[in-house]
């Protein structure tokens, strides 16, 4: 696949791209297979059975291990992230070609059976951890139970702390509106990078135990006043699909995991990209030109693209 140049500019000016069919349903498939076959014996929940599906987990078959992760309604497997069979998903040819198209340069790539996300252990609240500490292939599969019967709840983004260049979320398994996709906040990108302290990186306060008030990321008061601005004023995207399908999403665009309101498990592959010196320029002030480090095709892309391609990529749409 070859992003053309309305994909850019609409990568460009709104920090999020949809790609349908990017990925391989077969192995999206065998993907799916290994995360039913990652559960222990005895749990609750049946493959076949969607009666089961519903959340949250039972108190006694949660898991607070960051590599496996069971809790309310999020079943997170970070070790699958570093098999072959994930990293050939989500880091295969074609969508290697396209990110390195958005970021240029050498990119960083992902090593099969290394370390995977948490291996250092989770964000928080035990010590000054990120799960993305040490993390050598993908983030992992990323899984929302159903709802079940509860009331609607309010959108609330966030952007993540560590320090990556180009997201991506793929579909491993076809996921309805409503259905707990990925959701992202159009055009927030270009709000929230200039509030940021750092370019790519965010500083932060280690956990003390006896000085536990303060621990996690450090936000500027600029970029919560701005994070409370997106909620009220800005139309979130909901990235449903097909499996296959993917979005790909700039490291500064607000975001979130969907509520799932369905009686699917929202089932998708979370992956980070960019340029092996990252290093270089992640601490220093993100002042200038936010694309100067991307890609002379996106640094010379205007923002011109057609209303027919905004509503494909559901920018236009509105909650039925």
């Amino acid at each position: 696949m070859h992003l053309n140049h309305e994909q850019i500019a609409f990568f460009k000016d709104n920090g999020y791209l949809l790609v349908p069919g990017a990925m391989d349903k077969n192995l999206c498939a065998t993907v799916r297979d290994m995360m039913w076959a990652a559960l222990p014996d005895g749990n609750h929940l049946l493959r076949d059975d969607e009666t089961t599906h519903v959340g949250p987990f039972p108190p006694e078959e949660r898991s607070e291990d960051s590599l496996h992760v069971r809790d309310g309604y999020r079943w997170l497997n970070r070790t699958l992230g570093v098999t072959p069979e994930v990293i050939n998903l989500i880091y295969s040819e074609s969508i290697c070609a396209m990110a390195e198209q958005l970021l240029g340069g050498e990119m960083r790539q992902a090593i099969v059976e290394g370390k995977p996300m948490g291996s250092q252990g989770p964000a928080w609240p035990g010590g000054p951890t990120d799960p993305a500490v040490s993390n050598e292939g993908a983030r992992g599969v990323y899984c929302t139970l159903p709802y079940g019967d509860v009331e609607r709840q309010p959108d609330a983004c966030h952007t993540d702390g560590h320090p990556f260049q180009l997201g991506v979320v793929g579909l491993i398994d076809d996921t309805p509106k409503n259905g707990g996709a990925f959701k992202v906040w159009p055009g927030s990108h270009k709000r929230l990078y200039p509030t940021y302290k750092l370019r790519y990186d965010q500083p932060r306060i280690p956990y003390y135990d006896h000085l536990p008030s303060f621990k996690g990321i450090l936000h500027t008061p600029e970029y919560l006043e701005e994070i409370g601005r997106l909620n009220s004023d800005t139309q979130a995207v909901e990235c449903w699909g097909e499996a296959g399908d993917v979005v790909f999403w700039h490291h500064r665009t607000a975001h979130m995991a969907g509520h799932n309101y369905s009686n699917t498990i929202r089932q998708a592959v979370l992956a980070d990209f960019w340029k092996l010196d990252l290093d270089r320029y992640r601490g220093e002030d993100p002042g200038g030109d936010m694309w100067r480090d991307w890609s002379p095709e996106v640094q010379n892309a205007g923002l011109t693209y057609s209303d027919a391609f905004a509503k494909a990529q559901r920018l236009t749409t509105t909650d039925d």
